[in-house]
């Protein structure tokens, strides 16, 4: 191996080391602020919204009801505040359901 893909290995490990350790420098303290705890509890629906949206629209090109049933589904099951996994499955499992209509 070069030297050079050696340095480009371990910079890019630094890179990504940095964003994770930051929080635990940043926020040291156990206690954070109630509204800054609701903003981070709903990142990881807001990333899954971000990733989704673009298929629903080009899962199926004959019909757009396809992607829409499975956004619904999904949807709700993210307004009731479940698990990341179970809104992702319940989507799957509904869409699943629906092949046989």
């Amino acid at each position: 191996m070069s030297d050079q893909l050696i340095w480009v290995i371990v910079g890019m490990g630094i890179v990504t080391y940095i964003p994770r350790m930051l929080p635990l420098v940043l926020f040291h303290t156990n206690h954070l602020h109630p509204r800054i705890q609701g903003i981070l509890k709903n990142v990881p629906y807001a990333i899954l919204g971000a990733l989704i949206f673009p298929g629903v629209l080009t899962i199926n090109p004959e019909s757009y009801l396809y992607g829409g049933i499975g956004a619904a589904a999904a949807f709700i099951a993210a307004w009731l505040n479940l698990n990341v996994i179970v809104v992702v499955l319940s989507s799957i499992f509904v869409l699943y359901g629906y092949t046989f209509l």
